[in-house]
């Protein structure tokens, strides 16, 4: 950190550690004038803290994360979400509402084609309000591609979206038998979510 500048020396001291005598033309300040000094220097910074936001640009909506009832956050049953399933309805598997601590209400669900037999991968959706009542994605958090079912997802004090998935080493696994267990996290940097995953052991699932 840089030091501040204009640092005074001690008051009365020289190179040669005497102390100047006080002449007329140069009388040590008394208090009385620091202190009516300071109150106009407060005076100033009070009046510019008022100001800069009246001509300033407002900057984002900072808020604590929060989970919002569901009343309050998207529906996921409304929004139209980027999955083939063909002839098959979607269905959500997991799924909860919070504020991410941008101001607005969100919903994060995780969702898949609900097919008659097998077990169809979910894909992991942050929806926000869209028009009409009908939600939007907001990002892709998770591809269906993965091939990872989700079994939970939570949300952290500050923000950060946590899930646990199962998925197969290979495809010579049953479908009934998942032998990959994560842990999944997902945290906001910038505009971006960043993924990272650890395993886990299945019976966390």
């Amino acid at each position: 950190m840089e030091a501040a500048v204009g640092t005074a020396l001690a008051e009365g001291t020289t190179g040669g550690g005497a102390r100047p005598p006080a002449g007329p033309g140069h009388a040590r300040p008394g208090v009385k004038h620091w202190a009516v000094v300071a109150a106009g220097c407060a005076a100033v910074v009070a009046g510019a803290l008022a100001a800069g936001p009246a001509s300033g640009t407002p900057g984002p909506i900072r808020t604590a994360p929060r989970a919002l009832p569901a009343a309050e956050a998207p529906d996921p049953a409304k929004a139209e979400l980027p999955l083939d399933c063909g002839p098959f309805p979607v269905k959500i598997s997991v799924h909860f509402g919070a504020d991410l601590g941008d101001g607005k209400p969100g919903t994060v669900a995780a969702a898949h084609c609900d097919a008659e037999n097998g077990t169809p991968p979910d894909a992991v959706y942050l929806l926000g309000p869209g028009q009409d009542g009908r939600p939007v994605v907001l990002a892709t958090l998770l591809s269906e591609q993965e091939n990872l079912t989700v079994s939970r997802l939570t949300l952290r004090s500050d923000g950060v979206i946590t899930g646990h998935a199962q998925g197969y080493s290979s495809d010579d696994v049953p479908r009934f038998s998942p032998d990959v267990s994560l842990d999944l996290t997902w945290a906001r940097q910038g505009g971006r979510w960043t993924r990272t995953q650890t395993p886990a052991p299945p019976a966390q699932a």
